[in-house]
């Protein structure tokens, strides 16, 4: 009988993409009873500084403190490894891996190896992400290292302004034809392996333009933590 791994959830950021985490983690597992499901314990905290002001405008404070307390506090709770069901966030991974013991499930560095063995053809992915994803490079490093190169959209204000209106409105029309045109632009440029790089445009993932190969990166994140919690442990580790 396989003993699950508790996973600790950096959350908040924002509070629905969490939420919708929890269905996907759900939804990953063939369960017959509540004891098959991969464990969760979850700090939602929505009051993490935001990131977009610190990343885009240079204003306010310094999340990683912020990230680092809450991954300290998850060890303590006792969770096997950490995750973070944001992609922006990830630009302060250094401060939470400096904080905690415990592996830490690197969406990027996860989301950029799921990119190499699709091997695009052209070598190209598309990025439905936040712009402060693209001015801090975290995925465009990460590709680097691989061969690859991103492809973003032109305008980063209408994508900026597709995030707020999924914050403050959950998933609209508005915000799903902003990523239907973002997803089409790119596809027009080369880009026909797309990565969903915003946990805010999870919401709104099946708004992409059709025939494409698109992977959501929440997804990437879910399976890697299903096979590390579900997988049988060796024995004498703990």
């Amino acid at each position: 009988m396989i003993d699950p791994r508790p996973i600790g959830v950096l959350g908040g950021m924002g509070p629905e993409a969490t939420i919708l985490f929890q269905q996907k983690m759900l939804g990953a597992v063939e369960a017959v009873d509540d004891a098959d499901h991969v464990p969760l314990i979850i700090d939602m905290n929505p009051q993490v500084p935001s990131r977009i002001a610190r990343l885009i405008k240079g204003e306010g404070e310094d999340p990683g403190p912020v990230l680092a307390a809450m991954a300290r506090r998850l060890e303590q709770a006792g969770v096997a490894a950490l995750a973070m069901p944001c992609n922006t966030a990830h630009h302060y991974a250094a401060a939470i891996t400096a904080a905690a013991s415990v592996p830490f499930f690197n969406m990027v560095e996860l989301s950029a190896d799921f990119a190499a063995e699709a091997s695009p053809p052209s070598g190209c992915v598309g990025m439905l992400a936040s712009p402060a994803v693209r001015f801090t490079e975290l995925y465009d490093r990460a590709f680097a290292r691989r061969g690859l190169k991103a492809l973003w959209p032109s305008n980063d204000d209408v994508m900026l302004q597709a995030i707020r209106m999924i914050k403050a409105n959950g998933p609209c029309k508005e915000a799903r034809d902003t990523l239907a045109a973002a997803s089409a632009e790119l596809a027009g440029a080369g880009a026909k392996f797309q990565l969903v790089a915003c946990t805010e445009f999870s919401l709104i993932a099946d708004s992409v333009a059709p025939d494409l190969h698109v992977v959501d990166t929440l997804d990437v994140l879910v399976g890697a933590i299903k096979g590390f919690s579900l997988s049988k442990r060796q024995e004498g580790s703990d």
